[in-house]
């Protein structure tokens, strides 16, 4: 196949990929609406986990801190704007009289959308400054993601007056001045979503394919012959963690419009887990992998946890353990397997028939 139809059915795919998308609300109802959007979130911190782990080859177990950050600057917004002139419940009921200073600027949804990304952007670039520079790498640094994340849920869950602890933020129901709970603000959250992960494939896709991810790949096959190239690895790995916080901060931020709380029980070990075995699954190192393990996941996710709650960490380890073990290209790479298998039988098929009858040579 030349280049040229490869890049046409490419395109075909992802446009129809797209058309999917933005016409689910004609066929879907509102609760599976809800679900699909709540799968796109979570596509988006895939796509950037994909470009720290797959690309680089850096595993981070604390991508639910960044998620989490994000999700938490969208929903002071929302719990601000729900409750008017007063301060949020919980702060009465932990004694508080006045608003905390850091939670006034929050009443502006530019702010709350910026901080959303610049929050967890900045905690990623300052903790990447003090590992990549230190050439902290592999299993120490996937210690200090889990590090991380215990600090920080243990920093959200003390902090009760100003947090909402372990209740975390909830009871918010407007967004400028429009109910969440109605039908057409959920679809316009879900076109919102849509729209925001195809952003986020075409940024990470040209990344992938530019000099940056040509950098990143050389790191992630050898890091230490890029350095004698004359590349920093340290910058280029500060700079796609970053990146790829900020895309968990946005994922956040969409999350709350669909699910109306966010609780430091969404930024723990597990979940943070659970956001790596998405892009196990659909195949790591590609794009469009995340997002299908994404989407397969959370799915699964959402049925057999309602119908098996105990069993479903169980499946989880499980599935995380065989993916790596037999499937470390997890779907993409099965379905990449498959097509050169197709190729090589058929071409083998070819060999054998060419030998079986021979060319003529022009003579009746």
């Amino acid at each position: 196949m030349s280049r040229l139809p490869r890049r046409a059915w490419l395109l075909i795919g992802y446009a129809a990929a797209a058309a999917a998308l933005f016409s689910a609300p004609l066929y879907l109802n509102d609760f599976r609406l809800n679900l699909l959007a709540k799968c796109l979130a979570f596509a988006i911190v895939a796509l950037g986990l994909d470009l720290l782990w797959g690309y680089t080859g850096i595993l981070s177990l604390g991508h639910g801190v960044f998620f989490g950050l994000g999700a938490y600057a969208m929903a002071m917004h929302l719990k601000l704007a729900a409750g008017g002139s007063r301060i949020p419940d919980f702060m009465g009921w932990m004694g508080l009289t006045k608003l905390p200073w850091f939670w006034e600027p929050f009443k502006s949804f530019a702010f709350a959308a910026a901080m959303g990304l610049i929050l967890p952007s900045a905690l990623a670039l300052l903790l990447g400054f003090f590992t990549f520079r230190n050439r902290i790498r592999g299993v120490y640094f996937t210690i200090l993601t889990q590090a991380l994340v215990i600090i920080t849920v243990t920093l959200f869950v003390g902090q009760q007056a100003y947090t909402g602890g372990t209740n975390g933020l909830t009871g918010y129901t407007k967004l400028f001045g429009y109910s969440l709970t109605s039908g057409t603000a959920k679809t316009l959250a879900y076109l919102a979503t849509a729209a925001a992960l195809l952003a986020a494939f075409a940024v990470c896709r040209y990344l992938v394919n530019s000099r940056f991810g040509k950098v990143l790949r050389a790191i992630r096959d050898g890091e230490n012959r890029t350095r004698f190239l004359g590349y920093d690895p340290a910058y280029y790995q500060m700079a796609v963690f970053a990146v790829s916080a900020g895309l968990a901060g946005l994922a956040g931020m969409l999350f709350v419009l669909h699910v109306g709380i966010i609780s430091p029980t969404m930024m723990a070990i597990v979940p943070s887990i659970e956001l790596v075995l998405l892009v196990a699954i659909g195949g790591r190192g590609t794009l469009i992998g995340a997002v299908i393990g994404a989407i397969l996941l959370t799915q699964a996710k959402s049925q057999l946890s309602a119908s098996y709650p105990d069993f479903w960490l169980f499946l989880l380890g499980a599935l995380f353990i065989i993916v790596t073990v037999f499937m470390p290209g997890g779907i993409v790479g099965l379905i990449r397997q498959a097509r050169q298998a197709i190729l090589r039988r058929r071409s083998e098929n070819e060999i054998t028939l060419d030998s079986i009858v021979p060319k003529s040579n022009g003579v009746v």
